[in-house]
């Protein structure tokens, strides 16, 4: 018999099928999905590799597999990784990786995440009969007893616990062991994140009619066993997360998983609460990030095992080996992290719809503002529509003023609070209600320059001005971590006059507190979330502490509940507005409809203020209003006009490396062969001409780019393989990657 195997390497040329002998003492052992030891090429050691394929005979001269390793993907996730690598023009083995185990590398099977052991302390005796020695007095010390008593009470528990627990030592627990009370063993420790969480069950509530209809139809989708996909738009705080809960019982009950996606981390904590509360902990896993490698290892373990039957996490989960899979859902599906920007360039929406399709199961994606192509497609019927136009808890939307920044400068005001928000703020404090600042930029100061000659301070990896960090007093790029100390003197022509211009989240915190300075407040951005659990805690302080104000980026915009919070302000709506990309209308408008969402969620009324320099801006005034609807209808002419997403797909060439000539040169190669295959097999598609990108240097790399307006189908993406391919191209030392719909055009 013969293995087709693929090769565990991102090297280009190696992205295909090697045919091996199945030694006879092997046949048995080895299936579709197994990992493999094989001799390749003239190298001694032998390369780690995947079983894709079985079959009886081979045209080629084969070498013997030297070694089964273990079974680690199933037939379902080899077909995902072969079709993930075609539509990501990816190698089958950078995918493959996706949907391996935590701390498991293909490159070394040493270096996995090994189980955690700990030593753990139970009686020898019943606890009767232990009761019985501490009342006749055959135990004196007091602090043996206090032992003895703790493992009457709790059982079998860990040494560290109960030194902790007792006030005591290690040597006391063993003269106990010595005196035949006590035995100690050595055991695996289940490294769980969510093992402390102690959380109060809640029931299901009741629907609103519009619930129950939503329901009611997904439910139907679950009982006839049919793969069908459906957006659920529904306004802020209309109770999209109820129908999750009851939807995921469903499945529960009968005996089937579910896989809970959300965008952001520090989403994570609250929707797992809400899971918990809902279904204890016992059943839910949690994937993301921000979790050790060896609290993932085990994580994927109960998934795999079937003791875990809900799985949240970020984009990543939805490769988690969930058996007998009954939903996806995929909640904030508006949300640009759902497309990852490191190979392979996947969307998990759309890895979600194929096994959706292979598990006959539905796909539920939910949003306040959905993707402009995801509500396209459900106009055209693509996929269902499911609307829930009013708040659950019958609280209505809250009030959102416009502020125009040209006249609050006009009147003379420069600080970055408007007039009209610092009222709001003085009585939210004297009402002790909570406000949320936002500001989608970190850092004290975007960018320095000397006021005499012009000069900015720029990274020297990177073709872009640093940002000021004040608490460190550092410049520091946000591209590839270089940092620096604060020029204060002009390094080009000696000035003393450097100033800070742009606004960030640390600048702003230090003038809430000058302005306010009885108020507490809170800061939530990438420099504030660095430790382990640290976004919990904030959030945690924020809700049960009742800090007054909370500021920070879009990490505090999506899909959290704080019933105090009736007053948001945005202080600067333009951030998003000036990108360039063709969407920078849909983020600002998904922006500030989102951060505008968490104010007045219970039964007070919430006040928005958005200030901005361009009031007249539809994204803004569409916002203003809260009516997705109205902008879709808006944008999507534009976006006809200009044949943009959803009426084609854009394809993005990146080609980098470290001398500008040579990605020239591959750039305009690249392009010419693109070009030609095009034209030849007559596909309808705008190639542009190889030009720099926008940010034309990062991390000492320059960068051009090609773009490709077309609608991809197959033939597009096997002339763009072929391309990607090329022998020819190879042999430059540029790295060329090509990735559809982009989340990040720059």
């Amino acid at each position: 018999m013969i293995a087709e195997v693929i090769i565990e390497s991102n090297v280009k040329t190696l992205n295909r099928h090697f045919d091996y002998n199945i030694p006879k003492e092997m046949e048995n052992n080895i299936s579709i999905g197994s990992r493999v030891l094989i001799p390749f090429g003239r190298s001694k050691k032998l390369e780690e590799g995947f079983v894709t394929n079985i079959k009886e005979s081979t045209d080629y001269e084969v070498k013997d597999i030297a070694k089964i390793e273990e079974q680690s993907l199933t037939t379902e996730k080899i077909i995902l990784a072969k079709w993930m690598a075609k539509r990501y023009f990816s190698n089958v083995a950078e995918c493959m990786k996706l949907m391996l185990k935590p701390g498991t590398t293909t490159k070394n099977f040493a270096k996995r995440a090994k189980d955690k052991t700990a030593i753990f302390v139970s009686l020898v005796m019943s606890n009767e009969q232990t009761i019985d020695y501490i009342n006749n007095k055959k135990i004196k010390s007091e602090k043996q007893k206090n032992i003895l008593n703790y493992l009457i009470k709790n059982g079998q528990t860990m040494q560290a616990e109960l030194i902790e627990k007792t006030d005591t030592s290690r040597a006391i627990i063993k003269t106990l062991e010595k005196n035949g009370f006590l035995k100690l063993q050595e055991q695996k420790v289940v490294r769980n994140p969510l093992l402390n969480k102690d959380i109060t069950r809640t029931k299901n509530l009741q629907f609103t009619a519009e619930q129950q209809l939503a329901y009611s139809k997904i439910a139907d989708s679950i009982d006839k066993k049919e793969y069908k996909k459906y957006l659920l738009y529904g306004v802020t705080g209309s109770g999209k997360t109820e129908i999750y809960l009851q939807l995921i019982e469903k499945i529960v009950n009968q005996g089937k998983s579910a896989i809970m996606l959300v965008p952001e981390i520090s989403l994570t904590p609250q929707m797992i609460n809400r899971f918990i509360e809902r279904f204890g902990k016992d059943i839910i896993s949690v994937l993301h990030s921000k979790l050790s490698v060896g609290e993932r290892h085990d994580s994927w373990e109960r998934i795999e095992n079937g003791e875990a039957r809900i799985v949240i996490g970020a984009r990543s989960a939805i490769f988690a080996p969930v058996k007998n899979l009954g939903i996806i859902i995929i909640d904030e599906e508006h949300d640009s992290s759902y497309k990852s920007e490191m190979p392979p360039r996947y969307n998990a929406k759309e890895v979600a719809t194929e096994l959706g399709k292979y598990n006959k199961i539905p796909v539920l994606l939910g949003s306040a503002t959905p993707d402009i192509t995801i509500f396209y497609e459900a106009q055209n019927g693509n996929i269902e529509l499911l609307k829930l136009t009013k708040r659950a808890n019958n609280s209505n939307l809250p009030s959102v003023q416009v502020v125009d920044l040209k006249q609050e400068l006009a009147n003379g005001n420069r600080t970055m609070i408007s007039v009209k928000l610092y009222k709001l703020i003085e009585e939210n404090l004297k009402n002790k209600k909570q406000t949320i600042l936002f500001l989608n930029r970190r850092g004290f100061s975007t960018f320095i320059m000397c006021r005499d000659c012009g000069y900015v301070a720029k990274c020297k990896n990177c073709n872009i001005s640093l940002t000021y960090h004040k608490k460190e007093e550092k410049l520091k790029c946000h591209y590839c971590g270089y940092e620096e100390p604060l020029v204060k003197i002009c390094p080009n022509c000696g000035s003393k006059k450097i100033r800070h211009f742009g606004t960030g989240t640390q600048k702003l915190e230090l003038e809430i507190n000058k302005m306010f300075p009885k108020a507490s407040t809170i800061r939530m951005d990438i420099d504030t979330v660095t430790k382990k659990n640290s976004h919990e805690e904030i959030l945690r302080k924020f809700n049960e502490e009742k800090i007054d104000i909370l500021i920070g980026t879009q990490m505090i915009v999506k899909g959290h509940h704080f019933p105090e919070v009736t007053l948001v302000g945005v202080v600067s709506a333009d951030g998003s507005l000036n990108i360039d990309d063709y969407r920078a209308s849909e983020r600002t408008f998904d922006l500030l409809v989102q951060v505008a969402g968490r104010a007045g969620r219970e039964k007070l009324p919430g006040n928005v203020i958005i200030q901005t320099y361009n009031p007249d801006n539809y994204s803004i005034q569409y916002s203003k209003k809260q009516n997705y609807e109205e902008f879709y209808n808006v944008e999507i002419k534009l976006r006809k006009q200009l044949r943009y997403p959803p009426f084609c797909d854009i394809i993005m060439f990146g080609i980098s490396g470290e001398r500008e000539e040579i990605i020239s040169k591959t750039a305009n190669q690249l392009y010419a062969n693109l070009h030609k295959k095009i034209q030849q097999e007559d596909i309808s598609a705008n190639i542009l001409k190889p030009l720099p990108a926008p940010i034309d240097k990062i991390r000492n790399r320059y960068r051009w780019r090609i773009i490709i307006k077309a609608e991809v189908n197959d033939k597009l993406i096997e002339i763009i393989n072929e391309c990607l391919y090329d022998k020819e191209l190879l042999k430059n030392n540029a790295r060329v990657i090509a990735d559809i719909n982009p989340t990040n055009m720059m």
